[in-house]
């Protein structure tokens, strides 16, 4: 396929770029102009042409719209029985538009019309090809809507000569028409009624079905023979009874009833009716129903066999009717635990009792038990049930709990006996509650006040016993139990605790000092700190001991001497707590005995003894005595002789010491010699003294013995160590006499004397509150004047609490003088110490009253009945209050807090009066709030309020009120005669006879209507005629039977007649669519068309009104509602919209009105309105300079709307073309080339301007403006401004580095190429002149420089080519001529600009090497270079 249309592709490389492009696609063919060295940037234009080659082509549709419907669904109807060849009717237009004009359109159904009962036709209007589908003729099937009510039809549209299909579904639906009659289903029905039925009671509802729907399915009950008992709704089929029943007059009513079609009336069709049969038996009437009252009790807790509620049931009726067979508990009782006992056989009165125990647990609440009572009626009659609520003895504000679960507390071990620990509490709280300990184990330590639920302690608690307590409290009844966690907080209450209660210990003496000696223990059963001990030596004076504070072990301090020091010593150790507030201590005496031990030897007293004995020494005799001392004392000293009695001269007394002569001297071998030296030794069984020496020398004279020896003192020495250990002994004696004051109690708590034995508090402290500080004094210290405070008695009610510390007494639970008004109060102190030691004080305390009780009434409510014509200032009832509080808390004053005119009250005696006028009717029954109010002084006042139910008693004084005041009823004219149109409703608001109303018509519509004089029920008597009569106004009065007289009010009932709707036949117009044609340039109000439809009925039921109410026209045309003209609304213009559809409904005016539509197609013809158009306003096309002969340039594409100018355009080159570069063809618009050659370097762009003309009469034009850019063509080589260049330069010396030579730029030739782009970038170049290499010019600037050493007339000539970037390349040369001269020598004046700032204007069209200004120095003829140093 090809694609119509043309892409542009405009690419321009900026003038450092190496290409420039341009591409035009015309009807499929691509020229590529492309100019560049890079294939691949050809490549790439050749991508772009192909991405861009649909972008505008693809604007315009490949294809006309898709063949569709206009709908995927249709809705469409018949009636029923329809004649061969009937259309179905359709809501909307059925079928497809015609986008091709080629197309032939043919519908066939194809699925859901298996009986071959319909066919589907074409119609071609305008642009619409209409789908019709009707009944077909012959021999196929006729409708029927009771077998089939609807059909789904599938619709195939085939285009014949592309065979393009497509489908929609019709959904036909087959409307009923009256063919049928209605039937009863079941014929007969049969009721039994009790005679007192009230009356308006449906009794019963017949039912008869007519297969026809809408209108043709509706029908009318009525009785075949008037009967003013009973009436039927037309419609419903509902039976009520409008008059009395009695069994003894009438026992059964046999009644006809007809179900009658309303096609009788609306079609005058001979329809036949349905009868039905209604039998009603009169039943003899049980009445009254019993009802039941019912009393409940609150029975004590002793009475063995309870009764919780009376019940009395009282029945109406006579007779056996009237008897109660049974009174039953139906409900609430499924354990069956209760049973209802009659008082006396045969009674009425009923007790309800239990039948065995009671389950209160599980309803602690009691229980909810329904009642209901039966007669011996027959039927029975049964009483409204009644719920009677029963309550345990125990339970009158639901079952008892306590306040919390677990309770948890905390004592201390200080705490003294009666000190209270934790309040439990059961919530409701009842009199009759009691607390108990469910297990012994709380009975022991602690006490619980069966009423107040306090628990006290009932002797000190020790933690050591016992850390925790769990108590259970109970309720007396066990019904309801909570926890107690006690707690006992571990206070310094025991002092530490020896072992034994002495120790004794002993050690042998000169052991190391710090040998443990013994170990004393004591335990002290307190908790942590107070139970932490420690040890110390209490005595005195300092003792050679010492005791380590926490182990207890007593160990030397210094070194013990048997001999020098005591022997025994007595300790007092001491042991402490670290307790607080005071630490508790305790002593325990230890004896320690220090043991001797054999560590000193013997010492003799006398050494070295010399003397002299008679040789005639009587064997036996004495002759001296050794004495030797051992500090020990713990063995006797023996004395024997070492040495020098080797002849057993002389004797020693071993135990004495005594030395005496054993043998003679005289004679045998003690005779030889005269001299003896002796060495005699002294022991104690384990030390042996030093020796000691005796020398006896035997004198032949009779001398005396006569021995002299040497004094030791040891004696001396040891009697005095000795004596100062006898007085270290008698020091430790005093001590021991040493008495402790500190830890002893040796006073007991005192009052002090200026507490009060009495305080006064008012009732209404707050818990919590300080009354006073019972102080007390102790005159010992530490925890013998620590002191703890109870009430030890006189506090039954736990009203009060004393700080266990502080001793402040305050208030635990809330008084009530009204209970209790005086307390005395037993005040205990106790001391903490050990022994314990208290003292008591009585403490009165005087309630005093404060307005803490509101008035009671003496009942929970009042009542009273008062006639309604009470006399004013009539007293009707005294109302009274009491007060428990005291004085003027105690006076009650009476107010009446609702607010009425009608009653009164004393404000001292509660007397009520009657002061406005009551009327029963206005208000029965007053419930007036009372309040009783207290009066005190200095206290907010308190309040009652109770309600008094004033019943107003009843006057014959209203006469019966119809609600509403009148009627307004819309009733058919085709219901049937029978029919019960309104209920009348009259009100009476008196009581009894006085209230009951009888209705009579004082007006009856000449007959036609009548009133039941008991129901008020107005009935049609005789057949109504809309056509006749429209409109009745009934009057009807409404009278009671009161006595004595009786009142009446009336009132009027207006009756409007409906007519019934016979509007039969829709308009139909004569075909289902027309065309109608008007020109585009028509004025508004311009006639199209007339459209006309007919109605066969008569009347406004044949009346019909026009009107446009869908279609693309909807606001554009307008139709005359009368006429059927359709005149335009609009302007109209065909070239924005051709034609028109529009759907016109005829409407008939019926009550219900029928209507019908038409399709009309109109047309609008055309105008020459419209100048042609071209798709741009201004076009740029590119066209390479010398092309030949007939090159497209570009399609100038127009359009004109005019349907006479369609597709004939002429073309024409009016302006821009003098030369003739451009021809256009007349027909397609198309530029193209001349044989005349473009040059862009003469004229780069051409502006064409070519008119475009319609053919219409008068004929119109316009004008397109085509803007030619004409492509650059390498076709001129570069060009120097001059053919060789010649400049003078200073000459320029050698640097003293040559590698660091620079070059410097002298001079810049200048070439120009007017061509443009790559055509005209130009490159330089050296050619000759270069052969040292000392120059170089720029390649594309031409700046010339050069780093060459010169000398004064150095002459060098360049030769510089300019290359431009063309294919092919063109290029031109030219010489510069360099001359080096001396450098001028400095001028004497100095060189300046003539400005500071020069300014000077460039325009971006000025050419190169075009001279922009000049800038002049001074002085003059000054041989200057010039160079450009910052800027560029």
């Amino acid at each position: 396929m090809r694609l119509m249309g043309h892409c542009k592709l405009h690419t321009r490389v900026s003038r450092q770029g190496r290409f420039a492009a341009s591409e035009k696609y015309l009807g499929g063919f691509f020229l590529i102009a492309a100019m560049g060295r890079y294939l691949t940037m050809l490549l790439l234009l050749m991508l772009l042409v192909q991405h861009f080659e649909n972008c505008e082509g693809n604007q315009r549709p490949h294809h006309a719209s898709p063949m569709q419907f206009t709908q995927v669904e249709y809705n469409a109807t018949v009636y029923e029985n329809s004649a061969a060849k009937t259309y179905v009717g359709h809501p909307v237009k059925m079928g497809i538009y015609i986008t091709n004009p080629l197309w032939d359109l043919r519908y066939k159904i194809i699925s859901g019309d298996n009986e071959n009962l319909f066919k589907a036709e074409e119609y071609v209007l305008g642009n619409f090809c209409f789908l019709r589908i009707r009944t077909k003729g012959g021999n196929t099937g006729i409708l029927n809507r009771e077998v089939r009510d609807h059909y789904m039809l599938t619709v195939k549209a085939v285009e014949k000569n592309t065979n393009a299909e497509t489908r929609t579904k019709v959904r036909i639906q087959v409307l009923d028409t009256n063919d049928l009659r209605p039937l009863f289903s079941p014929t007969s029905y049969s009721v039994s009624l009790p005679e007192n039925t009230a009356i308006r009671t449906s009794i019963a509802r017949v039912s008869a079905t007519d297969a026809d729907i809408g209108t043709n399915g509706e029908f009318y009950y009525s009785f075949k023979e008037r009967t003013d008992v009973f009436a039927i709704h037309p419609t419903s089929g509902v039976i009520v009874l409008t008059g009395r029943l009695d069994y003894s007059d009438t026992k059964r009513y046999e009644m006809e009833i007809l179900a009658v079609d309303r096609g009788l009336k609306l079609y005058g069709s001979s329809g036949i009716s349905s009868m039905a049969k209604l039998t009603v038996h009169v039943e003899q009437a049980n009445e009254y129903a019993p009802v039941i009252t019912a009393v409940t009790l609150t029975p004590s807790e002793s009475d063995k066999d309870p009764t919780y509620a009376i019940v009395t049931v009282e029945d109406n009726d006579q007779g056996s009717n009237g008897e109660i067979a049974s009174l039953n508990i139906v409900a609430g009782d499924a354990l069956q635990q209760f049973k209802t006992v009659r008082s006396v056989p045969g009674g009425k009165e009923y007790r309800i009792k239990a039948i065995g125990h009671i389950d209160w647990e599980s309803h602690p609440f009691g229980y909810n038990l329904t009642l209901q009572a039966k007669d011996k009626g027959n039927p029975p009659q049964f009483s409204s049930v009644k719920v009677v609520h029963v309550t345990s003895p125990q339970f009158k504000s639901g079952p008892v709990r306590f306040e919390k679960e677990i309770y948890r507390a905390e004592i201390s071990e200080f705490a003294p006996p009666n000190t209270p620990v934790i309040m439990v509490k059961a919530v409701p709280s009842y009199p009759h509650l009691r607390y108990v300990f469910k297990n012994t184990l709380g009975k022991v330590k602690f006490n619980l006040n069966t009423h107040t639920g306090l628990i006290t302690t009932l002797e000190p608690i020790k933690a050591q016993y016992a850390s925790h307590f769990e108590l259970e409290v109970v309720t007396s009844d066990r019904r309801a139990s909570a926890k107690v966690l006690i707690k006992v907080l571990g206070m310094n209450s025991n002092p530490p605790e020896f072992t034994q209660t002495s120790y004794k210990a002993s050690f042998d003496e000169n052991v190391p000092i710090g040998t443990s000696v013994m170990r004393v223990s004591a335990k002290d059963p307190d908790e942590g700190e107070n139970g932490y001990v420690t040890y110390s030596i209490a005595n005195l004076n300092p003792l050679p001991f010492v005791i380590n504070h926490f182990s207890g072990i007593i160990s030397t301090s210094e070194d013990l001497d048997y001999e020098l020091m005591p022997r025994v010593y007595s300790l007092r150790i001491r042991a402490s707590d670290w307790g607080i507030p005071y630490r508790r201590e305790v002593e325990v005496p230890v004896t320690i005995i220090l043991n001797n031990l054999n560590d000193n030897i013997p010492l003799f007293e006398k050494i070295n003894c010399e003397g002299v004995i008679p040789r005639d020494l009587g064997v036996g005799e004495q002759i001296t005595t050794v004495s030797a001392i051992d500090a020990d004392e713990l063995q006797l000293v023996r004395y024997q002789i070492e040495s020098g009695n080797e002849l057993d001269i002389f004797s020693l007394n071993p135990n004495s010491g005594v030395l005496s002569l054993k043998q003679s001297l005289i004679d045998g071998i003690g005779a030889k010699m005269s001299f003896y030296s002796l060495k005699i030794t002294a022991t104690d069984g384990e030390n042996f003294a030093k020796p000691l020496y005796i020398s006896i020398t035997v004198a032949n004279s009779r001398k005396p013995v006569n021995l002299q020896c040497e004094e030791t003192g040891v004696a001396k020495m040891l009697a005095e160590k000795l004596l100062q250990a006898n007085k270290l002994h008698s020091r430790g004696e005093v001590e021991d006499v040493f008495f402790d004051t500190h830890s002893v109690n040796l006073h007991a708590p005192q009052f002090r004397s200026t507490l009060p034995s009495s305080i006064e508090i008012r009732e209404d402290q707050p818990v919590g509150s300080s009354l006073i500080l019972m102080n007390a004094t102790d005159l010992d210290t530490g925890f013998n004047g620590k002191l703890v405070y109870v009430i030890s008695g006189g506090n039954e009610d736990s009203s009060f609490i004393v700080d266990m510390e502080r001793g402040v007494l305050k208030i635990l639970s809330p008084l009530d003088r009204e209970v209790k008004n005086q307390y005395t109060l037993n005040i205990t102190v106790y001391d903490l110490g050990i022994p314990q030691k208290s003292a008591w004080a009585l403490l009165n305390i005087k309630i005093l009253d404060a307005n803490d009780n509101p008035p009671e009434f003496l009942q929970d409510s009042y009542f009273v009945e008062v006639s309604e014509n009470k006399e004013l200032n009539s007293e009707i009832i005294q109302i009274e209050a009491t007060d428990k509080d005291l004085g003027a808390n105690g006076e009650v004053k009476y107010s009446l807090l609702t607010d009425t005119d009608k009653f009164t009250i004393n404000a001292v005696t509660g007397v009520v009066k009657v002061v406005g006028v009551l009327d029963r009717e206005e208000q029965h029954v007053y419930f007036l709030k009372i309040e009783a109010r207290d009066q005190p002084t200095e206290e907010p006042q308190l309040f009652s309020t109770v309600i008094l139910k004033v019943s107003v008693e009843d006057v014959n004084d209203n006469p019966p009120k119809f609600i509403p005041s009148n009627y307004h009823v819309k009733i058919r004219e085709d219901l049937p005669e029978g029919t019960i149109i309104t209920w009348l409703e009259a009100y009476d608001p008196d009581l009894g006879q006085s209230s009951q109303v009888r209705y009579s018509l004082l007006d009856s519509g000449d007959g036609t209507f009548d009133v039941d004089k008991l129901s008020g029920a107005i009935r049609i008597v005789q057949r109504l005629d809309y056509e006749k009569t429209q409109l009745y106004n009934l009057t009807v009065r409404a009278k009671d039977k009161g006595k004595p007289i009786s009142l009446s009010s009336t009132c009027y009932v207006e009756v409007e007649i409906v007519d019934v709707n016979e509007n039969l036949h829709p308009p139909q117009f004569s075909i289902f669519a027309d065309k109608g044609f008007i020109k585009e340039d028509a004025p508004i109000g311009s006639s199209v068309m007339t459209v006309s439809a007919y109605d066969e009925d008569a009347g406004r039921d044949g009346e019909i009104r026009y009107s446009i109410r869908d279609g693309s026209g909807l606001g554009v045309f307008r139709i005359d509602e009368e006429k059927g003209i359709i005149e335009t609304a609009d302007r109209l213009d065909r070239e924005t919209t051709s034609h028109y559809w529009l759907t016109v409904y005829a409407t008939d005016q019926g009550v219900v009105p029928l209507s019908s539509f038409i399709e009309i197609y109109i047309e609008v013809g055309d105008v020459n309105d419209n100048a042609p158009q071209t798709t741009e306003p201004v076009y740029y096309p590119e066209v390479m300079e010398n092309s030949p002969k007939d090159v497209s340039v570009i399609q100038i594409e127009a359009f004109d709307p005019d349907s006479s100018s369609s597709e004939k355009l002429t073309y024409k080159i009016t302006s821009g073309n003098p030369q003739g570069f451009f021809s256009i063809n007349p027909k397609t618009g198309l530029i193209t080339t001349t044989s005349r050659k473009l040059d862009r370097e003469q004229q780069g762009e051409h502006i064409l301007e070519v008119t475009v003309t319609d053919n219409g009469t008068p004929a119109k034009s316009t004008i397109a403006r085509v803007i030619v850019k004409v492509l650059d063509e390498n076709d001129n080589k570069p060009q120097f401004l001059q053919k060789f260049y010649k400049i003078q330069l200073p000459v320029r010396g050698k640097p003293e580095r040559e590698r660091t030579a620079r070059r410097e730029p002298i001079y810049r030739v200048i070439a120009a190429d007017k061509d443009e782009g790559p055509n005209a970038e130009i490159s330089y170049s050296i050619e000759d002149g270069d052969e040292h290499g000392k120059f170089f010019i720029e390649p594309k600037t031409g700046v010339v420089s050069s780093k060459k050493v010169s000398a004064a007339r150095d002459y060098d000539i360049l030769s510089i080519k300019a290359v431009d970037n063309g294919r092919p390349q063109k290029s031109s040369t030219t010489r510069l001529h360099i001359e080096w001269i001396p450098k001028p020598d400095p001028p004497t004046e100095p060189i300046y600009f003539e400005e500071s700032f020069f300014s000077f204007t460039v325009m971006e069209s000025d050419p190169v090497a075009h001279m922009i200004g000049v800038i002049a120095v001074e002085p003059p003829r000054t041989p200057l270079w010039f160079d450009i140093t910052d800027g560029l």
